[in-house]
């Protein structure tokens, strides 16, 4: 089990499983919350947390018929 672990003060801290149902990012074209399956996105053995991003839907749909970029909320 992968979990992440934060703490919220001297005496409390809070975990949460990660599952498929509970990862998310904002899209770095317009910030929209984007529900993402981490096993898809490392899957390929070459992406990382950190240096990936995943748009969302609207932005992935743009971007595969050359559409123009727009400033990130």
């Amino acid at each position: 089990m992968f979990y992440v672990k934060e703490r919220l003060n001297d005496s409390m801290e809070i975990t949460v499983e990660i599952t498929d149902e509970n990862v998310f990012c904002y899209c770095p074209n317009c910030g929209t919350e984007v529900s993402v399956d981490i096993g898809v996105i490392l899957s390929d053995g070459e992406s990382d947390l950190f240096g990936t991003a995943v748009y969302c839907e609207s932005c992935s749909k743009k971007i595969k018929r050359g559409g123009k970029s727009y400033e990130h909320k």
